[in-house]
């Protein structure tokens, strides 16, 4: 079948992954005020079931919180899941997979006679989401080059708002809807970008480390000439990207299968805590306050109807505008900048909402407002207007930040054979967290009202300075030089730069050809030291094919 080498469409089917849990973000946040859905997943003295009763006050807040965190339980089996499957089958597959699963769990969702049968459609939509976001990342940093891979990589996230902004748009629209067929048919509809990427991914290459990988080296060639060279199998560039594969695949070829196991050895140790907490943080800045439960936090702002709905939306909006700047000029300005100005100017804005809410607002009645217990908080006149603002530029500042860039960083922490295991272990933090925030927030706003917005805060302060001392830049190196960043062999073994001592490398992999002489000798003094490392350790480095030798020699 015709494969396509166009980096920019590849990324555009590749990233409808990530668009599936903006699906569900805003199949949940648009959904869970209206009164079909009150109505029908009631738990309240009106009983479950649909009727036309105003005042359902639907799932207690600590089911609601459950039904929202069901999706990320999922997800964190799934990205986990996703690693061992990626491995064996290749990303491309993996991502195929995922789509299947999703199409799946939205029929029992679009079906779901109760909250349980809801719960169930929403961990398998979670097993998707999970595959998806850990190996699409990992599919587009190893097809990308380096110079363009914060851009690609990142539109995952840009993904995610348009599937946000999207499918809030048509919940709202089929809110009008009389009964059930208000949150059914958004939710039928979910299934549709899955499909399209299924389709999609029938045209996308293999990844050419993961071919290289597994021994495929003539597909692997070809799929770097098709991505970068236009075909041209001898273009220096093409030559020079398959040669720095060939030494990691090479460095290890002796070596047993990977486990998991390995990732805690102490080589592995410090990259996949950053990796993790990548993800961690990412969740921690409290965005999942302003997607899932904005309607909460709008409505305690004295929000109602469709007024409260379009205001929601506006943040959506807001959302997708906002991440453009991160894919034009991520890779310029390194993922460093983009961690700390995110974290301080989001520490700023949750600290405001905090001291406003505290200072200008008063407890709801018993019960809270509307009759949900977690709309717990009353704001009214300017102050409130103070709300929903601080509310839009949070978003303004997490979405150019730690929206996009906490999906570029973690691939581009690991070697190639460990990337697939590490990064699905990276993304299950983060659906972890995400599961725990889900279920906590409802509970938190109906127990703690402003003072959430104190916790996150405090989060974020804890953010920056955790970035400053222990993330390493990775903007503009190759995969294979950020493994060398981290085994420095000028610094000590296993430790590496410190974080702030690094910086965004602004040459591009042409230019790293015309230094050839000077690469491969920086990259035989590399190897050397690794192998007299590995041999303390009782690694056996295997000599280098000489094939290769000649290559690195020629470029």
């Amino acid at each position: 079948m015709w494969k396509t080498g166009n980096i920019y469409l590849i990324t555009a089917i590749a990233v409808i992954g990530g668009g599936l849990f903006g699906f569900d973000i805003a199949s949940m946040s648009a959904i869970i005020s209206t009164q079909p859905y009150l109505c029908y997943f009631n738990q309240g003295p009106d009983g479950p079931g649909y009727n036309d009763v105003k005042t359902c006050s639907g799932p207690r807040s600590s089911v609601q919180g459950g039904i929202t965190a069901s999706m990320a339980g999922g997800s964190w089996l799934g990205a986990l899941l996703s690693g061992v499957i990626s491995d064996k089958l290749g990303r491309k597959r993996a991502i195929q997979i995922g789509s299947i699963i999703w199409c799946i769990g939205s029929i029992i969702v679009c079906a779901s006679q109760d909250i349980g049968m809801l719960i169930v459609g929403r961990v398998i939509n979670g097993l998707s989401v999970g595959i998806c976001s850990a190996q699409v990342p990992v599919y587009l940093s190893e097809i990308a080059p380096p110079a363009k891979r914060g851009r690609l990589v990142g539109t995952q996230q840009w993904a995610i708002t348009w599937g946000i902004m999207i499918m809030f748009y048509i919940c709202y629209g089929c809110s009008f809807i009389d009964g059930t067929a208000a949150f059914r048919v958004p939710w039928g509809l979910q299934m549709i970008p899955a499909i399209i990427l299924f389709l999609g991914l029938l045209i996308l290459p293999e990844s050419p480390r993961w071919l290289a990988k597994h021994d495929r080296w003539d597909e692997a060639l070809h799929v770097l000439a098709l991505t970068h060279a236009h075909g041209d199998e001898k273009n220096k560039f093409v030559e020079r990207e398959l040669q720095e594969i060939r030494d990691e695949v090479e460095f290890y070829r002796k070596n047993s299968d990977v486990t998991w196991m390995e990732l805690f050895k102490p080589s592995m140790l410090n990259r996949v805590h950053i990796g993790a907490f990548t993800q961690i943080w990412a969740q921690l800045t409290g965005m999942n306050v302003m997607m899932y439960y904005i309607t909460y936090v709008f409505s305690m702002a004295g929000l109602t109807g469709n007024n409260m709905l379009v205001s929601s939306s506006i943040q959506y909006v807001i959302n997708v505008v906002t991440t453009v700047p991160a894919l034009l000029w991520a890779d310029k300005w390194g993922r460093r900048p983009m961690f700390l100005v995110g974290a301080v100017l989001m520490m700023t804005w949750l600290f405001i909402n905090a001291g406003v809410m505290a200072m200008y607002g008063h407890a709801a009645p018993a019960g809270g407002l509307n009759g949900i217990a977690a709309e717990s908080w009353v704001m009214e006149g300017k102050p409130a207007k103070v709300i929903i603002a601080m509310s839009y530029l949070f978003v303004a500042s997490y979405a150019p930040t730690w929206g996009p860039a906490g999906w570029i960083y973690p691939p581009e922490l690991y070697p190639l054979r460990l990337r697939g295991k590490a990064v699905a272990l990276s993304t299950s933090a983060n659906w972890a967290f995400n599961f725990a925030l889900g279920y906590f927030v409802p509970p938190a706003f109906q127990n703690i009202k402003w003072k959430v917005y104190i916790l996150f805060g405090v989060f974020c302060a804890t953010m920056f300075i955790h970035v400053f001392f222990m993330f390493p830049e990775t903007a503009g190196k190759s995969l294979e030089e950020v493994e060398a960043m981290f085994t420095d062999p000028k610094g000590i073994r296993y430790i590496g730069t410190p974080a702030w001592r690094t910086h965004v490398v602004k040459r591009t992999l042409e230019q790293r050809v015309k230094e050839g002489d000077e690469k491969g000798a920086e990259h035989r003094e590399v190897q050397e030291h690794e192998r007299s490392s590995d041999e303390e350790m009782g690694m056996v480095r295997p000599e280098q094919p000489q094939q290769a030798v000649v290559k690195e020699e020629r470029a």
